[in-house]
This record gives C-alpha cells, structure tokens and sequence, in this order.
C-alpha cells in the first residue's frame, strides 16, 4: 500500500557548504543592516564570530570570503578596489527579505479592517512550471507531480521531493499598480533606533513578491525627505535615511504622477513612515515645522487625501509609532481618503503590508 514513510531526521554533517550557507544567513540580516555596505557586514559578522564562535578551525571567515567571491555574491570596484555586493546578491536579499516576512504572514490572523481596493483575478490555464517558494497547495498538479516523482526516483520506496512538482500557471484578468513611498526623514534613525532597516526590507520583499506571484502587476518606489524622488529596485538595498524632514504632499504628488502613466484603472499607493508631515515645498523654497502638527503643512496633506480619494486611489499607511496625536492624524487621513492605516512596531511591518497586500489582490477574486 502505497503512503508516507517518516523516518528520525539525522541532521547533516558540518561541512563548507553547510558553513557557508549558516554563515550567508547571517551575511545578508547584515547586509540589510548595513544598507548594502559589504565592507562594514564583514566588519560586523567578523566581530559576532570573535564573540560567538561562528566559524570552525577548518573554515574561517577569510574561506567565506573567499567563497562569496568564486560563487559571484562579491566582486571588487575597479577604481577603489573595495569590495563590494554584486547583482546576485540584490537578488539574494530580496529573496531572504520574502522569506522572512512572507512566512509570518501564513500564521498571522492579524488585521481586520475592510478594504475598498481594486484587485486581479487569476484563472487556471494549461501551462505548466516548477514549483517556486511563495506556490500555494492549491496550484500543485498533483498527477503530474507524482508522475515525475515515479519517474525520478522509481516505485519500489515511492518518494515525492520538491523538484518533482508541478505547479499550474495562473493567467492574470486585470493588473494592479502598486507606488510605495518609503520615508528617508532623520526620524527614521531617530533616538537610536531603527526604522529604515525594515522599511527597506519590505520594499524588497514587496518587490519579490509581485515578480514572482503578479508579474503583470507594476511596483514603483518613491523615497522621500524635504522632496520626493523616484528610486529603482537595485537602488533599494543602499537606501538610508538623512538630516531630512518629512514632506509628504511631494511623496503623494509623486506617486500621482507615476500613477497617472499607468493605464490600468487599478491603482494604490502604499506608505511607510514613522513621522508626522513637518515640510511642504513654496516655490523655491521650503516651508518646514518639526515640532509639532503644523496647521498649514496638515491641510494641504488632507486635502490631497480628498483629491486622491476623487482619483479612486486609495492610500495605505504604514505607520511606525507609537504617539497618540500621530494616531489621529493618520486616522483622519485615511477617513478622508477611505484608505487604510496600519499602527505598527518595526516587527510587524512586513507581516501587515503583506497582509494587506495579498487581501487587496484577493477582493474581487
């Protein structure tokens, strides 16, 4: 009778490649940290094995080096001779970003307001592909699947691995265009902590995501400070916060904009900030208030709320605080918007954007 055999899980044997793969865990949580500054990750990682123990007597950190260098996660820049992340390794780090966040949101049950937004639908067609982290159970064609496992490994000890599945390709109805604003204020590293760390790391994450599940779907990134600029994805990795204030109307008006070029009706805006609007652009110049809700920079967010809300694009903000007077301003902005807000500790972050995200996608399914 065919069925599953468990058997007493033997753990493999320390060898380099087990070290390297521990050790580029650890590499990229750094690289994260660091904002893509390679040297300063080894620096780091270099002074958790002197106090931890990381490394062995036959592998050191010099041998991972070493090893990022042949497998193609570091090279050297030319003119300065630093060393420095290659392309893979951007890649590596919006993988490892998917896979931290992605897997809190499978077990969260967090979250319960509604949402107004458009989303896409998705139908089975008859194209078939190997499966993919991120794949859900119900995409498996299962008679294939074992078919392949029959094939592979035989029918005397049937056995089933991940390189035999078979995942059935969805065809997307319609597409959705995402714009994410990522606030680069100082507030962002305000008072010691960090907050532009998983601000990035969402971003990359949100990114893997769409490409893997939404490849239709377009994401922008917007960073903004005293102004708002538009950013690509290679550029995310590197991304740090600065002796900026926080000019949300340009990030809105940004985002417009990126969005008016965008001709499928399905538009959203996300937002990622820790800190009350304090600067608005007047001409030439700037008109700036840290100190407190400012009466002149508040109105003029509002009221874009409200014209985003005539545009049907919906705003969903991300906020990182923990300030009551924050609180009620982000609540009237989304009243007059009809959009969403989350409150949240830099934890969180990612598990409630993914959240979001998907249920957005999955309204009109």
């Amino acid at each position: 009778m065919k069925g599953y055999r468990f058997q007493k899980f033997v753990p493999l044997q320390e060898s380099g490649q087990s070290d390297f793969n521990r050790l580029l865990s650890i590499f990229l949580k750094l690289l994260h940290i660091t904002a893509g500054n390679a040297h300063e990750a080894l620096q780091w990682l270099t002074e958790a094995d002197r106090q931890y123990k990381l490394t062995t007597n036959n592998y050191g950190i010099g041998d991972f080096i070493e090893q990022l260098k042949q497998e193609g996660y570091l090279d050297e820049d030319p003119a300065s001779g630093t060393i420095r992340i290659t392309h893979t390794t951007e890649i590596k780090l919006r993988q490892s970003a998917l896979e931290e966040i992605f897997g809190k949101l499978k077990k969260s049950s967090r979250g319960e307001h509604s949402t107004v937004y458009p989303g896409a639908g998705d139908e089975l067609s008859t194209d078939r592909r190997g499966y993919q982290f991120g794949d859900s159970l119900e995409q498996i064609a299962v008679t294939d699947s074992l078919k392949n496992a029959q094939i592979n490994h035989g029918t005397d000890e049937f056995s089933i691995a991940e390189e035999d599945l078979e995942i059935i390709e969805h065809e997307h109805k319609t597409q959705t265009s995402t714009v994410l604003l990522i606030d680069i204020s100082h507030s962002m590293i305000l008072y010691g902590e960090d907050r532009i760390t998983p601000a990035r790391k969402v971003a990359l994450a949100l990114a893997e995501l769409i490409r893997r599940k939404y490849p239709k779907d377009t994401l922008d990134f917007v960073a903004f400070g005293d102004d708002a600029h538009p950013i690509e994805l290679k550029d995310i990795p590197y991304l740090q916060a600065g002796p900026f204030h926080t000019n949300t109307v340009a990030a809105l008006e940004m985002a417009m904009d990126v969005l008016k070029r965008r001709k499928n009706p399905n538009k959203q805006i996300f937002m990622i900030t820790d800190g009350k609007p304090t600067c608005i652009k007047q001409g030439h110049s700037y008109y700036k208030n840290p100190f407190g809700l400012d009466k002149k920079i508040i109105n003029q967010t509002l009221t874009l709320a409200a014209r985003l809300r005539k545009l049907k694009i919906p705003v969903t903000t991300f906020m990182i605080t923990s300030d009551p007077y924050l609180k009620a301003f982000v609540r009237e902005f989304t009243r007059i918007n009809k959009g969403n807000a989350y409150f949240s500790n830099i934890e969180g972050l990612g598990e409630l954007v993914f959240e979001d995200f998907n249920r957005n996608r999955v309204k009109h399914f």
